[in-house]
């Protein structure tokens, strides 16, 4: 079994958008929070990218008992590759 994958997103981000499809056609399962309407997400976003509200951020938590790691736009092979870990 994989990982959780929680994408921090707006609604008006192509970013997002595409990180989106990638994901789906993988059949990989992922949470979304747009941030515009949470904001204690938001302040996550901001505290892990230096003050700025950029997105997509995404956090993995593996389930092999990782660490879980923060992604700034990531790659789908990025994804992929911290659900592996």
């Amino acid at each position: 079994m994989q990982g959780t994958v929680t994408m921090y997103s707006t609604t008006w981000c192509g970013y997002c958008r595409r990180l989106k499809s990638m994901l789906d056609r993988e059949g990989i399962a992922y949470t979304e929070i747009n941030i515009e309407q949470d904001p204690e997400s938001a302040a996550f976003v901001e505290k892990v990218n230096n003050g700025n509200q950029t997105v997509p951020t995404v956090l993995v938590t593996p389930n092999s008992g990782g660490e879980n790691v923060v992604m700034t736009n990531p790659s789908l092979m990025q994804v992929q590759q911290a659900l592996a870990s």
